[in-house]
């Protein structure tokens, strides 16, 4: 009888740990993020999480890119587009304001009220910069390109300086628009950025589920 009450205590099952909630981040931008012309599978949030999930991060990445939008758009759907829980937001709008010549003040103006929401509601941002084509001119050049560093600084932001680096210059990175990156594209942007996102992720903290 001793034996048996033994065997039985012992074969009580330890308890696992709970596995930790993912990381939810929502890409809110462009057609750089919605992946223009490009399957699902293939868009930038999508290529990203299964890089994170590769290395081992947990993590969920919603789409809210929209092909088109300006940092004014951007504005005006933030709220809806970004829902409670979320843990973070990668940010990156600004090349069609740039595209159209917006007076970079506007661009500033608007990338600022964001990250100035998302900071009010507790959500960290990770900031990607965008640069202004050449044919702008220097001064041009100099007021839009100087946005992304200066926000950074000020509202002490994670920076990946400038979204397109890793592909600039690479035709077979682009679709035949020569502005949009293809899938090869897409996966060298994401290997190019994954550092910084990863650095962002240290600073960020699961919500309460």
């Amino acid at each position: 009888m001793v034996l048996f009450a033994a065997l039985t205590l012992g074969a009580v099952p330890s308890r696992a740990a709970p596995e930790a909630a993912p990381i939810k981040l929502v890409a809110f931008g462009d057609s750089l993020t919605a992946g223009y012309r490009l399957p699902a599978t293939a868009a930038f949030p999508t290529v990203l999480e299964r890089a994170l999930t590769a290395r081992g991060r947990r993590v969920t990445i919603a789409n809210a890119g929209v092909s088109g939008d300006t940092t004014t758009g951007g504005l005006d759907r933030l709220d809806w587009s970004i829902p409670d829980g979320t843990d973070g937001v990668i940010l990156e709008l600004g090349a069609n304001d740039m595209l159209r010549g917006t007076d970079p003040a506007v661009t500033r103006k608007a990338l600022e009220a964001m990250i100035t929401r998302l900071k009010a509601r507790g959500i960290p941002v990770l900031l990607t910069g965008m640069k202004a084509s050449p044919n702008l001119g220097p001064d041009y050049m100099a007021r839009f390109d100087a946005i992304y560093p200066d926000l950074a600084r000020s509202h002490d932001l994670v920076l990946y300086p400038f979204f397109l680096e890793s592909i600039l210059g690479d035709r077979s990175a682009h679709l035949d628009d020569g502005l949009h990156p293809n899938a090869k594209g897409v996966e060298t942007i994401v290997a190019g950025i994954l550092p910084t996102v990863e650095r962002f992720l240290d600073r960020v903290k699961p919500g309460p589920r």
